[in-house]
């Protein structure tokens, strides 16, 4: 069911879901997110069953403030504290050494946690809510609310469809950010960015006083590093099949092979003219407007009957680059 978000009797339903070791569809700033008690392992393994998720692939745990951070992470490094500071709330992931004992099955078994304190007030409401109740919760388990590697949901009706009236779903409105935090790893002893999103890495530097480095920038004896949400090579896809294309192939979409076995829907910044049988869909020209429209746009094109959806190349620079590691791994099902 869908209750307000901002009602405060509907809080008070979700945390006793939560308390019972039930799932609450949470809305963030980023996406809606499939929540449980970060701490029950056995609520958390309902997330693990609900979204067909791999045991072992690591979600993230949603905290009030960076003060809650210290009940799931043994260490802070003093980096991790300035990208606190300058951005939390907000759409950023940071992983980091796992207290032992302390959150095992969110964490799918690693020995560091992914934390992030989220910036929509449903989910700090709830989330203070979870830190007052007896006895408390300190933080939530909320991977993106949708079977594992289709598209994320940014609207409270996206969470039902995918898993059916029974869950409650707060409302919060459609998500404001519309793709996954940025996850910066911390756990080697320098700023690692494992999964972009609308922070640049030019931001997260200046905020941390050091360079975040890439991962393909990292000396080979470094090693792979921890296990991080949302880096799988195919994840994000519609049942439509994407192909990311470039401007010459979008005008001669009109011959497609695709229109013979199926339906054809575009979404681009310029569009061609319309043709038969091709559903068009234009995408936002600003990287922040296009992150907000990306996943609404894949479901609706998805409902509308897409077969195939071609999407333009979002342009370079990293402002895009959260829109096209999203769009990447969802062309590589």
């Amino acid at each position: 069911m869908i209750l307000p978000g901002d009602d405060p009797r509907a809080r008070a339903r979700a945390l006793q879901c939560l308390q019972d070791g039930a799932l609450v569809g949470l809305p963030t700033e980023t996406v809606y997110g499939l929540a449980a008690d970060a701490c029950n392992d056995a609520a958390v393994a309902r997330i693990f069953a609900a979204k067909g998720r791999p045991a072992d692939h690591p979600l993230i745990v949603h905290v009030a403030d960076a003060q809650a951070a210290h009940a799931f992470a043994a260490e802070v490094p003093d980096f991790a504290a300035a990208l606190m500071q300058a951005f939390w709330p907000g759409p950023l992931t940071l992983i980091l050494p796992r207290r032992a004992g302390v959150a095992e099955a969110a964490a799918g078994g690693q020995p560091t946690v992914g934390l992030r304190c989220p910036d929509h007030p449903v989910a700090q409401a709830l989330l203070q809510a979870c830190r007052a109740a007896q006895p408390p919760m300190s933080g939530l388990a909320a991977p993106s609310a949708n079977l594992f590697g289709r598209v994320s949901p940014t609207r409270a009706a996206h969470v039902q469809e995918e898993f059916g009236p029974d869950l409650l779903v707060l409302d919060g409105g459609p998500c404001q950010v519309g793709i996954e935090s940025t996850i910066v790893d911390c756990t080697r002893g320098l700023p690692v960015l494992l999964r972009p999103g609308v922070l640049t890495p030019e931001r997260l530097s200046a905020a941390c006083g050091q360079k975040v480095l890439l991962k393909e920038e990292l000396p080979s004896q470094m090693g792979q590093g921890p296990k991080a949400s949302g880096t799988l090579e195919s994840h994000y896809a519609p049942r439509a099949r994407v192909r990311l294309v470039d401007q010459a192939a979008l005008g001669q979409s009109d011959a497609a092979p695709a229109q013979s076995a199926g339906r054809l829907a575009l979404y681009a910044r310029q569009l061609p003219p319309a043709g038969a049988g091709r559903l068009l869909r234009r995408m936002p020209d600003t990287p922040q407007a296009a992150a907000h429209d990306l996943f609404a746009a894949l479901r609706e094109l998805d409902a509308a009957g897409a077969t195939d959806i071609w999407v333009e190349q979002p342009p370079p620079g990293s402002d895009w680059d959260g829109v096209r590691d999203r769009l990447s791994r969802a062309a590589a099902r």
